[in-house]
């Protein structure tokens, strides 16, 4: 009898609706951006260690002739950035789409050059994580895109 009611009730569990379902897309959208915002806020802030949180192992960020692969290897490179009390660099979301699902969602904008001239765009895929956090699983920088 237990194991037929815990069956029961895990089907009923798998077809509660999960956050991203419960919010709208302009909801989505918005916290994605916030997001986004916030992860470049690390490198103006200087803090690299709220910089990490925004990575997971699967996280991929084109840089150079390899992708660097896992959140260690992004963190051994990004930390270079992070180094000395000017930001190198700074970035902001200004295009945001989530998808239907609202469990991916892609977010770019200008990057800029420490004296404030546009220099590239950014490109980042981000993942809704099981606890409702977003997360950044590509990125990549482009010099010449629209």
């Amino acid at each position: 009898m237990f194991r037929v009611g815990f069956s029961v009730l895990v089907v009923l569990i798998a077809f509660l609706p999960t956050n991203a379902h419960s919010q709208t897309n302009a909801q989505l959208t918005a916290k994605v951006q916030a997001t986004e915002n916030a992860f470049a806020a690390t490198m103006a802030n200087r803090d690299f260690d709220a910089f990490a949180t925004f990575l997971t192992d699967e996280s991929v960020f084109f840089s150079g002739e390899q992708p660097l692969q896992g959140k260690e290897m992004i963190k051994s490179v990004w930390s270079t950035y992070y180094a000395g009390d000017a930001a190198p660099f700074s970035w902001r979301s200004e295009t945001v789409v989530v998808l239907p699902s609202g469990t991916l969602a892609h977010s770019s904008g200008p990057v800029m050059n420490s004296d404030g001239q546009e220099v590239a765009t950014f490109n980042s895929v981000w993942r809704l994580e099981a606890g409702g956090e977003w997360k950044v699983i590509f990125d990549k920088g482009c010099n010449n895109c629209q």
